[in-house]
């Protein structure tokens, strides 16, 4: 028997709940299931982690929807918090400063990181000859910003926003006279953005 305190996800309360609605006894329950009686006891007191093949046969002997029952464990998710003063930051070249304002690391495809981007009169971030993976989603915060991707360039000013597959060669350039800034989005993550890569 697991002890109770090793139980994570607890489905006991709604098995019962849903159980005594219905008017079903656990002998009931547990016929219907294939299962003893005591183990159905034990499952609605929380008292063992049930295999997910006993698990399901005793929600269908009670007629209680997976997602209900799931419900609280899908919402249960981890929240990574950056505090303004600990995000870290770098210079991919002269006049371009990132912040990096989150990350969510994925071993698929699915991360994606945001930066606050800063570029001086003058200076550009990304490549002319390559591009990378994935895709990529701008917010223009001041300044006006000039987005080159092949053969045509986009002018975009403060409030304008922009998302592109970012697998062609593009550039993000200030030619104005003001400091750009831009909210910047890339998934999947590239990691420490360096050299000429943007």
């Amino acid at each position: 028997m697991i002890k109770e305190e090793r139980i994570n996800y607890r489905f006991g309360e709604k098995i019962r709940a849903v159980r005594e609605r219905r008017g079903l006894t656990l002998r009931e329950v547990a016929e219907k299931a294939g299962v003893s009686e005591s183990l159905v006891s034990q499952i609605e007191r929380n008292r063992v982690s049930p295999a997910i093949d006993t698990l399901l046969a005793i929600a269908d002997a009670v007629d209680l929807d997976i997602e209900f029952l799931f419900a609280d464990y899908r919402r249960d998710r981890s929240v990574k918090v950056v505090r303004r003063d600990e995000r870290s930051s770098f210079t991919t070249r002269p006049g371009v400063h990132y912040e990096r304002l989150a990350q969510v690391e994925d071993q698929s495809r699915e991360g994606i990181e945001a930066y606050a981007i800063t570029v001086e009169p003058g200076a550009s971030t990304g490549s002319a000859e390559y591009g990378h993976p994935g895709w990529e989603l701008g917010i223009v915060e001041a300044g006006q910003a000039e987005l080159a991707m092949g053969n045509h360039t986009h002018v975009l000013k403060a409030g304008d926003s922009v998302s592109f597959r970012a697998d062609a060669p593009h550039i993000v350039a200030n030619h104005g006279k003001n400091e750009l800034k831009l909210f910047w989005i890339i998934t999947p993550p590239k990691g420490e953005i360096g050299g000429n890569n943007g």
